[in-house]
């Protein structure tokens, strides 16, 4: 029997995981079926349930259940465990593996493709969702030499910096909270967190009129269409925007290889999306 895999979320219709995986299916010579789902936002668990039933292997979890599906997983990876979100399951024998690949991914995209110096540098993070969430812990093992999170509810930001405060403190990185009305900070790489992309331009510049992107690595978690902050960012000064398309492919292969055991590679798969996609 193929082994199945499936994206589960809502929305889910512009997702691209699908594409990616089969990708790295095929560079690999592996026999998988990999499908989405979109799902109700009472339904997860049961999703979940149906799909270990009919002997499913493993599961990517993207918005609005990846807190859900920390909270369903028999066991956690540590950085799982630290997000406390969880974007991949693994169906082994008789468990329910939860793991997060989202940081990785990042760090991976940031890091390796892009060149940029996460030790010793000031990060500026704008949002605390769940997209924050998935991300500090692997930001915080890179030892920038300062973190903040910035946030439209500074409360927001407050509880989810003191949930990292022991993993800073260990790590000698100082974290700091703080709305995004009064970030008064000069930092070498922002990362837009926040789900703005659907909003208009003059919210940006209202939203984030006291973000100093000027001369600033700049990174848009989101991709396509939605990556209004790459965008904004340009034309406000930024040293370098990009999107975060990458961190997606290098996510899923982190994902994969969770699953299968080998770790495909990556450059040829971000490249044909760019120049199926014209985004560069």
């Amino acid at each position: 029997m193929t082994d199945r895999y499936l994206l589960v979320g809502n929305p889910i219709e512009h997702s691209l995981s699908p594409i990616i995986h089969q990708a790295f299916a095929e560079q690999l010579g592996h026999e998988l079926v990999y499908t989405k789902q979109l799902v109700r936002l009472d339904g997860f668990v049961e999703c979940v349930r149906e799909f270990r039933e009919a002997k499913g292997r493993g599961m990517n979890i993207t918005l609005p259940f990846k807190l859900e599906a920390f909270k369903i997983a028999e066991q956690c990876s540590d950085l799982a465990r630290h997000a406390q979100a969880v974007n991949t399951l693994s169906f082994e024998a008789q468990c329910c593996w939860g793991h997060n690949t989202d940081g990785l991914g990042l760090i991976n995209d940031l890091h390796h493709r892009h060149g940029v110096e996460l030790a010793g540098s000031k990060i500026l993070i704008l949002g605390a969702g769940g997209a924050t969430q998935g991300v500090l812990g692997p930001l915080l093992a890179q030892h920038p030499s300062r973190l903040v999170v910035a946030n439209r509810s500074a409360a927001k930001a407050t509880a989810l910096v003191a949930k990292f405060a022991d993993h800073a403190a260990a790590m000698g990185v100082s974290i700091y909270a703080c709305g995004l009305d009064s970030v008064d900070e000069n930092p070498a790489i922002i990362l837009n967190a926040t789900s703005i992309g659907v909003d208009d331009q003059d919210s940006l510049d209202h939203l984030f009129a006291r973000v100093p992107v000027r001369d600033a690595f700049c990174y848009d978690m989101s991709y396509g269409d939605i990556a209004r902050f790459k965008k904004w960012s340009e034309r406000r000064g930024a040293a370098q925007s990009v999107d975060g398309l990458g961190m997606l492919v290098e996510q899923a292969a982190e994902a994969f290889a969770i699953w299968r055991d080998v770790r495909p590679q990556t450059e040829t798969i971000l490249a044909k999306l760019r120049s199926q996609s014209g985004h560069h």
